[in-house]
């Protein structure tokens, strides 16, 4: 108890004999009194030993609400004794010292970097000037210099730029007194005006005299002088300067010499200083070339690859793998063109935009590999930036201060006339349907009123008209329904398949009854079933095209020449359009490079395959009530495309089960990006390991396929498919190159292709190296999606998440800034990921998410439109326009049947609000297409709450806005070259019919004032 209160009678005495002592200097200050030095000198030396000696000093003499710093800076400005300045010098380094940066920012707020700037100047005019002064004017002024942002623009105004420069040359000996100097003028280039100045008076030869070889000798005064060189070099016109004198080899020279001797690692901060220099100069690129030419690219990627076992080395690993990645000679993309492979005739060319830029660019122009500096200083942008500062703050002086609220509101205006608008009329017959000859749930007799004339047609208010409710109070009598006595079926219930409309009776016969045993199993398990009584013997035979087939765990059956296949099309589906070419017009639907040889059968045993008229097929289960391999090939026929596609990707027609649990995130092992991009330098340091062979490209119809058995074999001519060429790098390793969007030059993201041929136990890594986002979810966990047949096969149609050593980085490729429209992102970026291949010689496919093609959706159309219960569920299909390249876009009608026919209830029908649901506006967002997926699913469902929906709303659903995108593989366009989801202000019938109608529902529904209750357009990033 006695200890406590000593020790807090103690704090009370140190804390009052403090502020006593503050208070006689802050009287002496306003006294002015002469004769006081002595006084004063006394007094601070008393409270510079209680700061070194008391935290609590420190912390009080800080504080907030504390005049301490304010007198101690009034008295280090009035006074003229060079010891009391020593005295409070030394005090303010104390309280700045400890504590972190906010004492020196309560410094810096008090107005001590002025104070301490005009003390410099004062200290320099004398003849010699004090040594211990100037050092430990520089100390504080180092410390307090990074919290003062304009520190550097201070020092220049008053003159004390100069000062710490002039020091240094003349005491180049004097390691105590350059060292805070050096520090002093770090902070000063933080300026670029600053380092351009000094640069002029000659701070880089400076510097330069300064650090050298290695040496156990002031190496704190070579890290400061490193650190000091590396942030005036970030200016341009000092880079310049110490490229002109060699100062890039010398440089080199150093860090191979720190590099050799420091053996037990102890200077890395000196090394890494070297490193930050070479990084600066750079920038530029007479720095880049003086780089390469120095052979720094061999130099800097041998002493990384020495410190890589070094896990504390990191920092000079990885800022010498960002040298080596700037300095890599820039290249253009190895294609005749970076415009699309593929070309599209547009019936009007935009006047302007970024189309009217492509056409009118002359062709060499995305041949021109953009050298201009990456980083521009601040100093070529500051009067620039200036100017564009004051014009935002003169704009802003102009604008109203109040908001002004008619701004926010929606134009009234429809846009069209009400004549133009009625073409929109027939996508609504759900307004003048009566139902008079429909067979509806109820057949009770439904009191209605008298006066009502059901033989003409019936005029219903508008949902949007209150006195609706009012004329017909038996509409707000209707309740909605939570379930119907005739679904007696559960949700979670597979629900049988009814019959298709079928053209050719006879045709389809066999095949429905074939599959009628099976589509009421669950899919794994009667594929598995099929695949055992199925499987006879599995053969693997080369075609004429030394193309490899293979067939495994398939069930092969022998059908009439007649019958509908899956891997051939007897009959050649023709049909021409000026605008697009049909999907295997004049040629038969094939399925990848997997085929199955005929089994011999019973009946005729001396044939040894089957012979050329016999149709093979193979079956995989079921995977959705909601697909079908054979419609689905139906459903390609009728698809036109740009490319002239001559395959159906295998996932698209065997279809696949979703993951039965939530997808993982991929944790990166350490170091994979770095090692990646060593590997990629190594391409340029070691040119002969390189093998630079073509395996496969979409500009040059002449590019064989691949005989040899360990090289890949690749393809993307089928439906969304998008690769546009492969080169083999080394023995497994690929670079991939993207096709851009139609009549575009860029938009390289999504991709989806076709892997063969591969080995198992063997890593091959794939590199798609023209992409353009800055960053990517490929970088936080995400994987590429793989597709395998054999495990299609094998009960498994599935897309898995695949991939190890996944990262996606900037590369060396790059293109104008002309050809990039002006953009600033002139690199380009490369997706990297490792695959290593379960079953051998498979047909795998990639894609950057689940594929949903144009087809697949027609497919799943037709198939809910086949099982839905009429008496219902009111399902209408319509196509709501053509495409550029002549391709339909489904508009759907979704909503309940009338409970009869009787005026109230076709009353209550005809009012339910509208709800408007869109998707797909870009093609390489496929899981908008999902969700819209399974929303039509639901709705079409037996759920109460699906029924009640539809009794309580009318859905008019685009599920597909940019159907060409989608069928060509683009990334984000239409086939006209533009973004769809732009284009809403003002659409071109002849350029963007799909937005140009969809605009045109909405605008119809306002003008009969029927607009709908909620809008929503699935946009998937």
């Amino acid at each position: 108890m006695s200890k406590v209160k000593i020790s807090s009678e103690k704090s009370v005495s140190t804390s009052s004999r403090t502020m006593s002592l503050l208070s006689q200097l802050e009287k002496i200050n306003s006294d002015s009194l002469a004769g006081e030095a002595d006084n004063v000198r006394y007094v601070t030396s008393k409270i510079l030993h209680l700061v070194q000696s008391q935290e609590k000093t420190r912390k009080e003499m800080t504080s907030k609400g504390s005049t301490g710093i304010e007198v101690i800076l009034s008295t280090l400005e009035n006074t003229r004794d060079p010891q009391t300045t020593l005295n409070i010098l030394s005090i303010l380094i104390e309280l700045v010292s400890i504590g972190g940066g906010r004492r020196a920012s309560v410094l810096v707020a008090k107005g001590g970097t002025q104070i301490l700037l005009q003390l410099l100047l004062n200290v320099s005019k004398d003849s010699p000037p004090n040594e211990e002064l100037m050092v430990l004017l520089h100390t504080l002024l180092a410390k307090i210099g990074p919290k003062d942002k304009k520190i550097g623009m201070k020092a220049r105004i008053n003159g004390a730029l100069n000062i710490s420069l002039n020091l240094v040359k003349q005491n180049l000996q004097n390691h105590r007194l350059i060292l805070p100097c050096l520090q002093v003028l770090r902070v000063y280039s933080s300026n670029s005006v600053n380092a351009v100045s000094l640069g002029k008076n000659g701070v880089v030869e400076l510097m330069f005299k300064i650090i050298g070889p290695f040496s156990k000798k002031n190496t704190s005064l070579m890290k400061v002088a490193l650190d000091t060189l590396a942030a005036l070099l970030k200016s341009k016109t000092n880079a310049r300067r110490a490229v002109d004198r060699g100062y890039v080899h010398v440089l080199l020279t150093i860090y191979v010499d720190w590099h050799r001797h420091d053996s037990r690692h102890r200077y890395m901060l000196i090394r890494k200083g070297i490193l930050q220099c070479i990084k600066s100069v750079t920038n530029i690129k007479l720095g880049r070339k003086a780089f390469i030419d120095a052979n720094g690219m061999k130099i800097l990627y041998n002493t990384s690859q020495e410190c890589l076992a070094v896990r504390t080395l990191d920092p000079l690993v990885n800022t010498s793998s960002l040298i080596m990645r700037k300095c890599f000679p820039k290249n253009r993309l190895p294609l005749p063109t970076i415009k699309s492979a593929f070309h599209f005739q547009l019936p009007v060319i935009p006047a302007n935009g970024p189309v009217a830029q492509l056409y009118s660019l002359p062709p060499e122009v995305d041949d021109v590999v953009d050298e201009s500096d990456d980083n521009d200083d601040a100093e070529a942008e500051s009067e620039i930036e200036t100017e564009n500062e004051d014009d935002k703050d003169q704009h802003f002086k102009n604008d109203d201060i109040e908001t002004d609220i008619n701004k926010l509101k929606p134009r009234q205006e429809l846009g069209r006339s009400i004549e133009e608008l009625t073409i929109y009329e027939q996508f609504f017959p759900e307004l003048l349907e009566n139902f008079q000859e429909c067979d509806l749930v109820s057949k009770e007799p439904k009191p209605f009123r008298s006066d009502a004339n059901l033989g003409g047609p019936i005029v219903v208010p508008t949902a949007g008209e209150e006195h609706c409710a009012e004329a017909n109070p038996s509409v707000k009598e209707i309740s909605l329904k939570e379930s119907n006595s005739l679904l007696t079926e559960e949700y979670n219930i597979r629900p049988a398949f009814l019959e298709l409309p079928k053209k050719d009776s006879n045709k389809d016969s066999s095949l429905h009854q074939q599959n009628d045993q099976r589509k009421l199993l669950p899919s794994c398990q009667c594929l598995s079933q099929e695949i055992v009584k199925g499987l006879d013997r599995i053969t693997l035979q080369n075609s004429a095209r030394n193309e490899q087939y293979y067939g495994a765990a398939c069930v092969i059956k022998k059908e009439s020449k007649t019958s509908l296949t899956a891997l051939a099309c007897s009959k050649p589906y023709e049909h021409a359009s000026p605008c697009g070419s049909s999907l295997f017009e004049g040629s038969s639907v094939q399925l990848g490079k997997l085929c199955c040889t005929g089994v011999d059968s019973e009946e005729d045993d001396d044939s040894g395959s089957s012979s050329s008229g016999e149709q093979v097929m193979l079956e995989v289960s079921d995977v959705s009530p909601v697909h079908d391999s054979d419609l689905y090939i139906e459903m390609v026929k009728t698809t036109k495309s740009i490319p002239e596609y001559s395959e159906v990707a295998y996932p698209d027609y065997f279809g696949h089960i979703p993951p039965p649990f939530k997808e993982p995130i991929l944790e990166r092992p350490y170091g994979v990006q770095r090692t990646k991009i060593s590997q990629d330098i190594e391409r340029l340091i070691h040119q002969n390991d390189i093998i630079d062979r073509v395996v496969y490209d979409l500009d040059n119809s002449s590019c064989s396929v691949p005989e040899e058995a360990d090289v890949l074999k690749f393809n993307s001519k089928f439906e969304s498919g998008n690769l546009r060429k492969v080169i083999q790098i080394r023995k497994n390793e690929y670079d991939l190159i993207l096709n851009s969007d139609i009549n575009s030059n860029h938009y390289h993201q999504w991709f989806y292709f076709e892997v063969s041929g591969m080995k198992t136990g063997v890593g091959y890594r794939f590199n798609i190296i023209n992409c353009e986002k800055s960053n990517s979810q490929f970088n936080y966990g995400m994987q590429p999606l793989m597709y395998s047949v054999q495990e299609a096969l094998n009960s498994k149609p599935c897309w898995t998440r695949v991939g190890t050593d996944i990262c996606y980085y900037k590369n060396h490729f790059s293109r104008s800034s002309i050809a990039a429209g002006g953009q600033k992102g002139k690199s380009y970026y490369t997706i990297t990921f490792t695959v290593t291949f379960q079953h051998k010689d498979d047909v795998c496919y990639f894609a950057y998410h689940y594929p949903y093609t144009y087809s697949t959706l027609k497919m799943h159309l037709q198939k809910l439109e086949s099982m839905h219960n009429p008496q219902q569920i009111y399902f209408r299909q319509d196509a709501l326009c053509e495409t550029l390249a002549g391709n339909s876009c489904p508009l759907v009608t979704i909503t309940a049947m009338p409970e009869s026919n009787y005026y109230e209830h076709i009353c209550q029908f005809r009012n339910r609000p509208y709800i408007f649901l869109s998707a797909r506006v870009h093609p390489g967002e496929t899981n908008a297409s999902w969700v819209m997926k399974g929303t039509l699913e639901y709705l079409m469902s037996n759920h109460p709450s699906a029924q009640s929906l539809r009794e309580s709303y009318i859905f008019k659903i685009i599920p597909m806005l940019n159907p060409d995108g989608v069928i060509n593989g683009n990334h984000r366009c239409s086939l006209s070259g533009e973004d769809l989801n732009r284009q809403w202000q003002n659409p071109n019938p002849d350029l963007h019919p799909t937005i140009y109608h969809a605009k045109g529902l909405l605008q119809y529904l306002a003008s009969i004032k029927r607009l709908p209750l909620h809008q929503r357009d699935n946009v998937a990033h």
